[in-house]
């Protein structure tokens, strides 16, 4: 079975993989960032689909089709807002297992991921990343018998620094 992980700068809205994943709010109803970004493109199929989903808990994912967006799937997840306590880790980890779960359940082999809680949500860059690339990396251990190819998506050169130093350390 083959696993990759590799980082990329561009725009994960423009990627043709199996299901790009949305760092979307609680409602599922599009926002600002990339889950605006991702929902603008998708167009109005992606929020009616949505508003059936009756929203998502932090660290939980959803799956649904990827409409107007050259990826066949979105699987939508709620990151934690930072605050720095013990239980952000966990909730942003669970955000990267639960996606992956979704995809094999769902048999996606191929999946990017944005900087999940970096945005307005406020995580610390280098930890966020950190945390993405070790629960992705324990996932696929965990999950050897599962082909999927990973892209962490980074929009701007700062963010695909961080992530490329936390892939590569």
């Amino acid at each position: 079975m083959s696993q990759s992980l590799k980082v990329i700068q561009g725009d994960i809205t423009e990627l043709r993989v199996d299901a790009i994943v949305n760092a979307a709010n609680t409602s599922l109803l599009g926002g600002g960032g990339v889950d605006g970004a991702i929902h603008r493109k998708a167009g109005p199929g992606l929020n009616e689909e949505c508003r059936k989903l009756h929203g998502c808990e932090v660290g939980e994912a959803k799956i649904t089709k990827g409409y107007n967006l050259p990826a066949k799937h979105v699987i939508h997840t709620v990151g934690p807002v930072y605050h720095g306590l013990k239980r952000d880790p966990i909730l942003l980890a669970n955000c990267y297992r639960n996606s992956l779960n979704l995809a094999k359940e769902n048999d996606i082999h191929t999946i990017a991921f944005p900087a999940i809680s970096c945005g307005v949500y406020g995580y610390p860059k280098e930890n966020a990343c950190a945390i993405a690339v070790k629960t992705i990396k324990d996932w696929f251990s965990e999950n050897k018998d599962y082909s999927i190819d990973v892209i962490l998506c980074a929009y701007d050169s700062d963010m695909y620094l961080s992530m490329d130093k936390a892939a590569n350390s």
